[in-house]
């Protein structure tokens, strides 16, 4: 039930209990040491005014003093008998006789509920004189001091409730005043939809803990907001390339279905057809991996060492068909590893010979630099064609972008933007450059097999070729 309620309610409920807690032993604390220090001074007075009356005893006819109803004092034989009283305490002995004998072999204080006409409870303190076996006897009352505490506690009993009230309130304003900024925060991020998705929360003024945490959640919906929009602007994008070959092989399709065909014009109609499919294949096997790469994130661990040369190799082999051996220069040391998945490192090598083999001109060079203290091993792709425009280097790697017809042919956009994503899930990354002599350099740089710890910066696009 408790948990139901509103927060503010339920911080002051817990601030009221812990207030009236301290608030009950302040009150506990404060009557006790009250009426302790009340006592103590009622024994100090009353033991001093036994010292005055013991020289008083010993005389022939003592001559007590009257003190009223507050105190009394009576000089006793060895017999318990009065010999000496003031008025209010004469009926009868102020000792009983067994307190009689304690008061004959020292110094008495008791507490009795009446004595003679004196106000109960009083106090009574009693000693010899040393003279002919007489007792000297002091009393004085406690109704003062019983009136004194009775008057503390009926006043801590109407203050204290009033202060827990005020602090109840005071504590219920404050909790108020301090969530007020949450719930403006909450009243915002109420709004925040599909329609409106810039809208950020209100952060206060003041640096604490809500200033913070607004902050915070700012940061978090700037986040959310850039990964919805490069998802929106990945599916409109991919919707975008779908488009034209499926439209293409419906065409293809539709052309060849609207009348009888010779076998030449079926075939040449199922080849573009097949061209279309396999283009679509492809696209969605990049987009499936760019999928893939984007769930998976960074390695939690280095992957197994895989030596360079032998995968550069492989890669180089399937593109003998089209490409001589002048065409594609491998520079690579045999003892080179890095530590990254084969797989990963044979798909990134073979989409950057096929970016510079479509884009650019040859010969395309491979080299595979040893790593540095920092970095891991560096693989550059370097071809002879007319490079990159610079305004495009810093968005290179972005997915489904083109710099020109010139560069781009028929691709998808998706060859430097696959490589980057493998980069990265191995640990790695990717910069693009143009170089000084003509043509681009593109660097897959991955951790080496020495240094599995290395971090790999993201660098930008344009990194010095």
């Amino acid at each position: 039930m408790i948990r139901r309620w509103p927060l503010r309610i339920r911080l002051t409920a817990a601030f009221t209990v812990m207030m009236a807690l301290v608030l009950l032993g302040v009150g506990i604390v404060t009557v006790t040491h009250t009426r302790e220090s009340l006592d103590a001074s009622i024994s100090e007075s009353l033991e001093h005014r036994l010292r005055d009356l013991q020289p008083i005893a010993t005389t022939a006819a003592p001559v007590l003093s009257s003190g009223g109803r507050d105190t009394g004092e009576q000089v006793l034989d060895d017999a318990g008998q009065i010999i000496a009283s003031s008025p209010d305490v004469a009926d009868q002995p102020l000792l009983t006789p067994a307190e009689l004998a304690t008061a004959r072999r020292g110094e008495l204080v008791v507490d009795h509920a009446t004595a003679g006409q004196l106000d109960g409870p009083v106090r009574i303190a009693a000693a010899p004189t040393g003279a002919d076996g007489r007792i000297a006897v002091a009393a004085v009352t406690l109704a003062d001091r019983d009136a004194a505490v009775a008057d503390l506690r009926q006043e801590l009993a109407v203050g204290l409730p009033l202060a827990l009230l005020a602090a109840a309130v005071g504590a219920y304003l404050l909790a108020a005043a301090a969530l007020r900024p949450v719930e403006r925060m909450r009243a915002r991020a109420a709004t925040i939809t599909a329609a409106h998705p810039t809208q950020r929360l209100p952060v206060p003024s003041a640096r604490d803990e809500i200033s913070r945490l607004g902050t915070t959640f700012n940061d978090l919906l700037d986040r959310l907001h850039a990964a919805v929009e490069r998802e929106r602007q990945f599916v409109a994008d991919a919707s975008h390339e779908l488009r034209t070959p499926l439209s293409l092989l419906t065409t293809e399709l539709e052309l060849a279905a609207r009348r009888p065909r010779t076998t030449r014009e079926l075939t040449a109609a199922l080849g573009s057809a097949l061209e279309e499919t396999e283009r679509l294949s492809r696209l969605a096997q990049d987009l499936l991996l760019l999928a893939r790469t984007d769930q998976a994130g960074p390695p939690a661990r280095p992957g197994e060492p895989t030596p360079v040369r032998p995968v550069l190799e492989s890669v180089i082999a399937r593109y003998r068909s089209t490409l001589d051996e002048h065409q594609v220069i491998l520079d690579c040391t045999p003892e080179l590893t890095v530590r990254a998945d084969p797989g990963d490192l044979d798909r990134a090598v073979s989409n950057l010979i096929d970016n510079a083999a479509r884009h650019g001109q040859p010969p395309i060079i491979i080299t595979a630099s040893p790593p540095d203290t920092e970095l891991g091993v560096s693989i550059r792709v370097r071809d002879h064609g007319s490079g990159i425009a610079p305004e495009f280097l810093p968005h290179a790697f972005d997915r489904f972008t083109r710099a020109d017809d010139a560069r781009t042919g028929g691709g998808t956009g998706l060859g430097l933007a696959l490589v980057a994503a493998l980069a990265r899930r191995n640990g790695g990354a990717a910069t693009a450059a143009n170089h000084p002599d003509g043509g681009t350099t593109v660097i897959l740089t991955l951790p080496a097999a020495n240094h599995p710890d290395a971090t790999i910066p993201d660098a930008p696009a344009a990194a010095p070729g």
